[in-house]
């Protein structure tokens, strides 16, 4: 924000009374002097925020407008397809979170009948051994055949490789888990990603849209629809009518006529 001459600045006389005896007093009690001047009011330049091409200004030059009010707009068809490509891809990753999450679950539910199976490949040995025992006895005392025992051995061995087995299956089966999770996790940032590329965006299309800083009236229009605007490039230039001031210009020799506090006409 800079202080410049308002907009068809008026070139005016000031006259300053600079010397009073009294109230009223009579002509020969009063010295005028008189100087060159203009009217000068703060100015505000309304910019875009990111580069694009103006689409719309919706204000003419002396035109008032208050704070907040819409004064111009930049193109936004490219970046709404951007728009549309990060809700795309927002979609995506959560549908790939819930296939994740699904999978997930799949899989514990696997590992719950492998857990079960383990069980039963274990009490299956337990029994295995148990009876191995007892026929092992019988045969020494002749009841059972030698050939009996050493089947039931045999029993015995395959039914510690089931049980190797299903620790096997259940290990891979954690495995699995944690990878379905680690895809679960992987889905989940991609929908965090998703959702800031989202509001980044959006916010660019916001800034796309140019308002009043405040209440003013627009001196110019410094770009017309169809140009390209850079970052921070001006596109409409406003003062401030509530801060209107005065600069004027005498000549050196009469500068030593002036008081303090003197009246102006």
């Amino acid at each position: 924000m800079k202080k410049t001459p308002f907009i068809l600045s008026i070139m005016f006389v000031v006259f300053l009374i600079v010397v009073f005896s009294t109230v009223f007093s009579g002509p020969e009690n009063v010295d005028v002097v008189s100087g060159n001047g203009r009217i000068e009011a703060t100015e505000i330049g309304i910019s875009a925020k990111v580069a694009g091409r103006v689409e719309e200004i919706y204000v003419s030059e002396g035109d008032r407008v208050t704070a907040g009010d819409v004064v111009a707009k930049l193109d936004t068809t490219t970046i709404n397809s951007q728009l549309q490509q990060a809700k795309a891809q927002h979609q995506q990753a959560k549908s790939a979170v819930e296939a994740a999450n699904m999978a997930v679950a799949q899989r514990q539910s696997e590992k719950s009948a492998l857990e079960a199976a383990l069980l039963q490949t274990k009490a299956e040995l337990k029994a295995a051994e148990a009876h191995a025992a007892r026929t092992n006895e019988l045969a020494k005392t002749g009841a059972v055949s030698k050939q009996l025992a050493e089947d039931n051995l045999t029993n015995v061995e395959s039914a510690k490789a089931a049980v190797n087995a299903a620790k096997a299956r259940l290990t891979a089966a954690d495995a699995t888990i944690e990878a379905s999770r680690a895809q679960y996790y992987s889905a989940q940032a991609a929908v965090s990603a998703a959702n800031a590329t989202i509001a980044q965006i959006q916010s660019e299309i916001n800034d796309m849209v140019l308002k009043a800083p405040r209440n003013g009236r627009i001196q110019y229009r410094v770009v017309e629809p169809g140009e390209v605007v850079s970052a921070g490039g001006r596109v409409l230039s406003l003062v401030d009518l509530t801060n209107v001031y005065m600069t004027f210009f005498l000549p050196a020799s009469q500068v030593g006529k002036l008081t303090m506090g003197g009246e102006a006409l």
